[in-house]
């Protein structure tokens, strides 16, 4: 492998090296290649090489204000039912969603909002811990107290 003897001029610094590398450089380091990149980078992002379309666009000579009427209302509400009707046709029953129905028949059907937790110790005072669905959290009641859901 030979080696170059010829020198080079840096694109960034404009300092003499001689190339490190087997094709043609055109920095003398990574950081001159890197500055170079951000000079480029915030180059373009001036007002010279911001869009044009904006100015080539056409001037609307009248705008029109857009107002609410009876068909387009009538066109929303056609819209909404056909969604909401062909999402209920094609969801299944176990991915809709539970109402506020579907949670007092769980709570009917776990038979109360309180759950005894069997290898918890009682208080002092004899209250027994219990598990509350409805809050997520441990409580400590008198057994009769859970009767009166």
């Amino acid at each position: 492998m030979s080696q170059e003897t010829q020198y080079y001029t840096c694109k960034y610094c404009f300092e003499s090296f001689i190339p490190k590398r087997r094709r043609v450089q055109k920095y003398c380091s990574n950081t001159c290649r890197n500055k170079a990149h951000h000079a480029r980078k915030t180059a373009t992002t001036t007002k010279e090489t911001l869009p044009t379309q904006i100015e080539n666009k056409p001037a609307i000579s009248n705008p029109t204000k857009e107002s609410i009427n009876a068909s387009g209302v009538a066109n929303a509400a056609i819209g909404t039912f056909t969604v909401n009707t062909l999402s209920n046709l094609f969801t299944k029953e176990e991915n809709k969603p539970a109402t506020k129905k579907d949670l007092v028949e769980i709570l009917k059907a776990l038979k109360g909002r309180y759950h005894i937790i069997k290898n918890g110790e009682p208080l002092g005072d004899g209250r027994k811990p219990y598990y509350d669905i409805v809050k997520q959290e441990l409580v400590y009641l008198w057994p009769f107290q859970t009767t009166t859901n």
